[in-house]
């Protein structure tokens, strides 16, 4: 089916910068863009939507996340890092089923298409029903079983979760047309041991997979990785092998200079995750630093339990301003950047070269606000308003492949009222 989008203001890209195009027409052809302009098409179209008093962005990529989480939302709040995840996080997840799983993603595809995220990276175990869920929502996804190893003697052909991980490649990976890839996974240095890690790198490498890990999110983390082997934990994924392929680094709050030479040198992408690295106390990643050295930077969510939301828009406003602040320099960074890190450095450490922008030939992957708030008006400079003053209410549209998934409220593709009813009874299993 053809569809053109008319009257609608249009964050398009042109020469890798953002253009905002006033007035403008967008066409879809099937899953792809086939037309973006002031003028009107001289192809015609099947259905034309007025898109009036709205603007048309590239869909958010989420790129880290723990989605199921989202039932143990508000849990161990206030706590530090360590204490968070061992004391409260891991006893509760422990209590979690394969269904709990399930209706777990399910809500959180509920807060995360409204808010504007169509593609989203996604760390956890039962990765089979949530790859299911993605595929029956019409969502990208990145998912991936992390390997976790707390036993120095275990042997690889023996970890469980490594034999997880690989069947989940074989049976995923590339499934819904590519909707779904399926990532590699080290939970952190810190949770694994050397000989494990060294054979699942080379594993990745040897299938041409990406991987994703946590990195120096904590001080803890990065001084006990110091003292116990004498180098960095990017000094420490690098000999293991694991940056020899594609590799999504989240948090890297404690990096060092040379664990950016490292990371530059490796063509890491790093995932900036700013609520969940304010509220557990862990710092200010050095954003700022990466960028000059050129090194891919992306916004993710984190897991509910620690942000205590998946709302990208507020990723947004907070990677903007926190760093102005915290170098009390008011341009180091600035809405093009963070719109960039949220959209197309997105598609690229998913290894998705079709989509994280809006321009002819690339996938129609896109969302719409509602431009006629009062807190939207008036509209002087597009990414600007985007950036600091946008909320995820105004989300009015979500698109995907050319499919609407969520408009004006409603969703399309999920029965919200009984994901609503299904995670109730779950909260009431896991908590009595």
């Amino acid at each position: 089916m053809k569809q053109l989008f008319k009257h609608c203001d249009i964050l398009a890209t042109e020469n890798d910068a953002f253009r905002v195009i006033r007035n403008g027409f967008l066409g879809i052809d099937g899953t792809m863009i086939d037309y973006i302009g002031e003028t009107r098409p001289a192809q015609t179209y099947d259905t034309e939507k007025d898109m009036s008093g709205k603007l048309v962005a590239p869909g958010l990529m989420n790129c880290h996340g723990h989605t199921p989480m989202v039932l143990l939302r508000g849990v161990g709040s206030d706590l530090p890092l360590h204490e968070w995840l061992f004391e409260q996080m891991m006893p509760v997840e422990d209590r979690l089923t394969a269904d709990d799983i399930r209706v777990g993603n399910q809500l959180a595809l509920l807060e995360m298409i409204a808010c504007g995220t169509t593609s989203y990276s996604d760390m956890y175990f039962e990765m089979e029903t949530v790859a299911e869920n993605a595929i029956s929502a019409g969502v990208r996804a990145n998912l991936c079983r992390p390997v976790v190893c707390l036993d120095e003697q275990e042997k690889y052909e023996d970890n469980i979760r490594a034999k997880q991980s690989l069947e989940l490649f074989r049976a995923y990976n590339g499934a819904a047309n590519g909707r779904i890839k399926i990532d590699f996974s080290i939970h952190a240095e810190y949770t694994s041991f050397p000989g494990i890690i060294e054979r699942y790198s080379k594993d990745c490498k040897k299938l041409g997979g990406r991987m994703h890990i946590h990195l120096s999110e904590s001080k803890r983390e990065h001084d006990a990785c110091v003292a116990k082997y004498g180098k960095t934990p990017a000094k420490w994924f690098l000999d293991r092998g694991t940056f020899d392929s594609p590799t999504a680094a989240a948090h890297c709050v404690w990096v060092t200079n040379e664990d950016l030479d490292i990371l530059k040198e490796k063509d890491v992408s790093v995932v900036h995750n700013p609520t969940s690295n304010l509220k557990l106390g862990s710092g200010f990643a050095p954003i700022p630093r990466m960028l000059e050295k050129g090194i891919r930077v992306t916004i993710g969510t984190d897991g509910a339990a620690s942000n205590n939301n998946l709302n990208m828009m507020e990723e947004l406003h907070l990677a903007a301003i926190m760093h102005n602040g915290y170098h009390l320099d008011p341009v180091i960074m600035n809405p093009a950047q963070v719109l960039k890190m949220a959209t197309a450095n997105g598609a690229a450490l998913q290894g998705r070269t079709d989509t994280g922008a809006l321009t002819v030939g690339k996938k129609a992957d896109m969302i719409a606000f509602q431009m006629d708030w009062p807190h939207l008006v008036p509209d002087f400079n597009a990414l600007a308003l985007l950036t600091y003053s946008a909320q995820a209410s105004d989300v009015c549209l979500n698109m995907v492949d050319g499919k609407i998934l969520y408009e004006n409220g409603e969703y399309l593709t999920l029965d919200a009222e009984k994901i609503r009813f299904e995670a109730e009874a779950a909260l009431k299993r896991i908590y009595g």
